[in-house]
């Protein structure tokens, strides 16, 4: 019994799908929360576009405190200040919730003024450079395996509606468009008239 062989998708269509993606899905990939009210003060809002806002304020907190560091004069003592600073604000986010701009933006800040700073400072700057560094990268393990805040669900009541509450409806239909799209233009690719 042989089998008829697969066709492959022509590199050309799967380029054209892996863009029809991305813009499908545009609106919400930076959100990581859903779409809902619940979680309205979870994402800032630009036009179509939902940002995630704390990831917004750790962005924001590490362009700032790398503008800081550049502005500022580079001293040992003050680097090591806000680098301590930064790793109680960072790690007590973790254990209670003391909102975005303590929980991300002051720490971003911090480290990335550590970092920066501690590179302009020689070999025991290097050092603080280093510690912030590994600081930010185990804070952000430390999310990872946590995840997002999710506490608004526990109390929903479309928690169990299937196929999706409304927090990721627009996000389903999206998808199911997208594939009934992918579908018939993979189909008319390997079935040419």
């Amino acid at each position: 019994m042989n089998a008829s062989p697969v066709p492959r998708t022509p590199p050309a269509l799967r380029r054209r799908l892996d863009r029809m993606a991305r813009k499908a899905h545009a609106f919400h990939r930076f959100a990581h929360h859903p779409l809902c009210v619940e979680y309205a003060g979870e994402r800032i809002r630009l036009g179509r576009l939902h940002l995630c806002r704390g990831c917004a304020l750790l962005g924001a907190g590490l362009l700032l405190g790398a503008g800081l560091a550049i502005a500022l004069p580079a001293r040992l003592d003050t680097s090591a200040a806000v680098s301590g600073g930064a790793l109680v604000l960072g790690l007590g986010s973790f254990t209670w919730r003391p909102g975005k701009v303590l929980g991300r933006l002051l720490p971003g800040t911090g480290l990335a003024f550590a970092a920066i700073q501690g590179l302009r400072l020689g070999p025991l700057g290097w050092a603080i450079s280093l510690a912030a560094a590994g600081i930010f990268a185990a804070a952000v393990i430390l999310y990872r395996r946590r995840g997002p805040h999710r506490g608004p669900c526990d109390t929903c009541p479309e928690r169990d509606r299937r196929p999706a509450c409304r927090g990721f409806a627009p996000i389903l239909r999206r998808e199911r468009a997208l594939q009934r799209l992918a579908g018939r233009l993979i189909t008319r690719s390997s079935h040419p008239e």
